[in-house]
């Protein structure tokens, strides 16, 4: 059997309050050791559910992943809840992961379900998650829906991998063309400077206008770190009242192109999250409630409500969708055919899959668009600096000559 490490507070027999640490096999051994010593448990709190290791790493998607996909393959070799978590904590290499294992395997030894005890790490497992795992426990299929949601997880893990990978070549494009245009501004630009003034010259009103943005970014270039850090917390600061995050997601959502990449992103995340519920056997109701949950734009959510509360009173969910008029035309025609066949989970999973290709093909598109735009662009902006200032060169050895 496992140790597991304990932090503790207590009160002595005086009713002084002291802290400290102990090992034991569960929180139960635990406070009897703490009684042996005539000790009354205050507090006790297992150092294993502490999901942040000394170098600061976190829990990432990835990581989540392959959880699933190991616990996928015990529990459908038919292995038990602990004893497939004991496997996996000896197999884990990664140290946070680790310390999430063996938390896990504490609380289900100790009587609680598997999804009770993942609902203890609610910034490591979704409700979606949780509510897979609490209706595969329930019915008894637990081996059944555990690939649903590894699968589930690998779509979200390879989209937003798809989406880093489609962004890192025009923002690295993007930066290295600003840094190159800041740098013959401030260094290169300035040295013709002393050329017009050693041959008294007067200095073109093109290359004026260049030396002045020069002299800008020299005197004020400085104010765009704190400029970026004032968008980056007025952004935050939205997110802190929902009226406000409302309104900015709004906002968003009427944006071309982006817009409506946001929306069917948000739509894909939803589809799918519905249609693995609705899979598992949970009511329409407390799926939409969890599904609402994962959609992150405000905009949609408050829809959403609108949504649950036209089912309750008896409405289809493809008619309630349709009412909004803010989803996609395909989502409530499909789901309205969904509910006439008896079919509504499996037609979510496939529009999960139709919308998700749409936002990868769009995204694809727009971004081989924008690369070479990009590079015409900042091709024109430094050619542009050079020819001014030499043409500004030549015109001056004219009148000289």
């Amino acid at each position: 059997m496992s140790v597991n490490h304990y932090q503790y507070q207590a009160c002595d027999l005086q009713g002084n309050i002291l802290t400290g640490n102990l090992s034991a096999e569960s929180e139960r051994e635990a406070v009897a050791q703490l009684q042996a010593r005539k000790l009354v448990p205050v507090r006790i709190r297992a150092a294993g559910r502490q999901l942040q290791s000394s170098s600061g790493t976190r829990i990432r998607n990835a990581d989540l992943v392959d959880f699933t996909n190991g616990l996928t393959t015990l529990v459908e070799a038919r292995v038990p809840i602990d004893k497939a978590l004991s496997l996996l904590e000896g197999i884990t290499e990664k140290e946070h992961m680790k310390r999430l294992v063996i938390s896990l395997r504490r609380d289900v030894k100790e009587g609680k379900s598997l999804a009770d005890a993942m609902e203890l790490h609610p910034d490591v497992f979704s409700r979606l998650y949780i509510n897979l795992v609490r209706a595969g426990e329930t019915g008894g299929i637990l081996d059944q829906l555990l690939p649903d949601l590894a699968g589930f997880l690998e779509a979200a893990e390879e989209t937003r991998k798809h989406i880093i990978s489609a962004l890192t070549y025009p923002m690295v494009l993007l930066f290295t063309g600003i840094a190159s245009v800041a740098l013959l501004l401030i260094f290169v630009v300035p040295q013709f400077t002393t050329i017009f003034v050693d041959v008294g010259s007067e200095i073109p009103p093109s290359a004026a206008f260049l030396l002045d943005m020069s002299n800008v970014i020299k005197r004020y270039g400085w104010l765009v770190v704190p400029l970026v850090a004032a968008l980056v917390y007025g952004w935050r600061w939205m997110t802190l009242d929902p009226e406000r995050k409302r309104k900015r997601d709004a906002w968003l959502l009427e944006l071309p192109l982006v817009g409506q990449l946001a929306l069917y992103r948000e739509v894909a995340i939803f589809t799918r999250t519905l249609g693995a519920l609705l899979g598992a056997g949970i009511p329409l109701i407390r799926g939409l409630r969890v599904a609402r949950d994962v959609v992150g734009n405000e905009e949609l959510v408050r829809h959403l409500r609108q949504v649950e509360e036209d089912v309750r009173g008896g409405a289809g969910l493809g008619v309630s969708l349709a009412r909004t008029k803010r989803f996609p035309l395909l989502l409530h025609q499909l789901v309205t055919v969904g509910e006439e066949s008896g079919r509504t989970g499996v037609i979510l999973k496939k529009l999960a899959k139709t919308f998700d290709g749409y936002v990868k093909d769009q995204l694809a598109r727009l971004l081989n668009a924008l690369q070479p735009t990009l590079i015409l662009l900042l091709g024109v902006i430094v050619g542009g600096i050079i020819v001014i200032m030499l043409s500004a060169v030549f015109s001056m050895n004219t009148l000289d000559f």
